[in-house]
């Protein structure tokens, strides 16, 4: 109801919520708001990262959004005005575009956001809405519902409503509205939220056809997240002399720099003529190594030892790096490379990750810090295709110091997804008049 002495107007503060937070330690029972979609935020970037950086005791110590997109960042504004449970807490619903359901990788600001929603069990539901329901875009929107005083049945649970379906065609355009939701359907959008019943169906019309449809969908809050890890295999080179490989050896960045000098004047002068010199010995000491094929790095090296040594050579570790990439070639057959310590070293060009949806219950980590759940899947899904693959453990989340790193994406559409079967050849051939088939199965009139 309107406050008639009108003081509600003081209530409205000028200025950007995101860098100046007006209403600061004010707690909402309800907090509604519609931010714009795909708004950068520049202008506050300097008071925002601040403000994260105070970590706990600011709005924003959750993670931060791309630069390019602030809707995630008005969720953790509202949430900051949430009261304490302890005060029967808050409700919130906001709309946003699909972008915060799945933009970012695990690890980056948006995943982190929807990581401390759904493991702070503050999602209460999700809700589609139809396209072109807005003045200035026709793209898909969707309620966040979001609480910290949920009922005891929704605990550890969230629900996907999918209303989509729910609309009828305006009889005048307002430039992208072309849609709205009738009044009946508006309540029913309520009432699937308040049953909370998994795989509730209702009557929708679609392509002219009229069909019963699941609409709510039950999950818990752990079903969205995974852990990325990165699977790792072994470097295996061959080494040979040819006249394929030598010239390589003038692109590569550790050669090049022997003729380089940083000094100045005379200084510098010697130092790029005793460069050029070197270079010139390297090119003969190559040239002159046997063009047999090695498929040992170790095997190799020892060769090319052997013949500095007889060339009376001293090779700088730039230079001796240069020749190693210059004359190699991967090869599946070749022994692996190790370090120093003989661990297997790693091939950046067959490095791969790998997401591991996050178990219900427990998920206790071995010695090395993997968790059970990522063991398994490792041995299941990749072990059996490339034995010698391992899973990098240095790669680990900063949060629970486990290997791989914890994300969180909604792929909202794949759970409300209707497979349509395209039209028979025949009836596209009967519409579109006398046709033949090619014999690529394309039709050609």
């Amino acid at each position: 109801m309107k406050d008639p002495t009108g003081r509600d107007a003081d209530n409205i503060a000028y200025g950007s919520v995101l860098s100046n937070d007006r209403h600061a330690g004010r707690g909402f029972d309800y907090l509604i708001a519609n931010p714009p979609y795909g708004k950068d935020w520049k202008r506050d970037e300097g008071a925002v990262r601040a403000e994260h950086e105070r970590g706990a005791s600011g709005r924003f110590a959750a993670g931060l959004a791309r630069i390019s997109d602030g809707q995630l960042l008005f969720l953790l504004h509202m949430l900051a005005h949430a009261k304490e449970p302890k005060e029967d807490g808050s409700r919130i619903a906001i709309i946003m575009n699909g972008s915060p359901l799945f933009t970012g990788d695990a690890g980056s600001g948006e995943s982190e956001i929807r990581r401390y929603i759904l493991e702070h069990d503050l999602l209460e539901a999700l809700i589609a809405l139809p396209e072109q329901l807005f003045y200035n875009t026709g793209i898909a929107t969707y309620i966040w519902v979001v609480t910290n005083r949920k009922a005891r049945a929704r605990k550890g649970k969230f629900q996907l409503i999918d209303a989509s379906s729910f609309w009828v065609p305006m009889r005048k355009s307002h430039g992208d509205k072309r849609r709205q939701i009738p009044p009946d359907r508006a309540p029913d959008i309520v009432k699937l939220l308040a049953a909370f019943r998994d795989g509730d169906t209702r009557r929708i019309t679609k392509d002219g056809k009229d069909e019963e449809v699941a609409v709510s969908r039950i999950f818990p809050n752990t079903h969205f997240g995974f852990r990325k890890i990165t699977v790792e295999r072994p470097l295996r080179l061959n080494f040979q002399a040819t006249p394929e490989r030598i010239p390589l050896l003038e692109e590569e960045r550790g050669f090049q720099s022997l003729a380089q000098s940083k000094k100045k004047g005379a200084a510098a002068a010697k130092e790029q003529a005793e460069g050029r010199a070197l270079q010139d010995a390297i090119r003969a000491l190559v040239r002159g190594l046997r063009a047999t094929t090695f498929k040992d790095r170790d095997e190799f090296e020892r060769a090319l030892d052997a013949a500095a040594r007889k060339a009376g050579l001293k090779l700088p570790a730039p230079a001796r790096k240069a020749i190693l990439s210059a004359l190699s070639e991967r090869d599946e057959t070749a022994a692996i490379c190790r370090d120093q310590d003989g661990n297997p070293e790693p091939d950046p060009e067959l490095r791969d990750t790998e997401s591991v949806p996050l178990p219900p219950g427990d998920d206790p980590a071995d010695a090395e810090g993997v968790p059970a759940s990522v063991r398994a899947f490792f041995d299941r899904e990749v072990k059996p295709h490339v034995p010698d693959a391992w899973i990098d453990t240095a790669k680990r989340d900063p949060r629970d110091g486990r290997v791989g790193f914890i994300g969180y994406e909604i792929n909202f559409n794949r759970y409300f997804y209707r497979y349509t079967p395209p039209r028979p050849l025949e009836k596209i051939g009967a519409r579109s008049g006398p046709s033949r088939a090619t014999s690529c199965g394309c039709w050609r009139r």
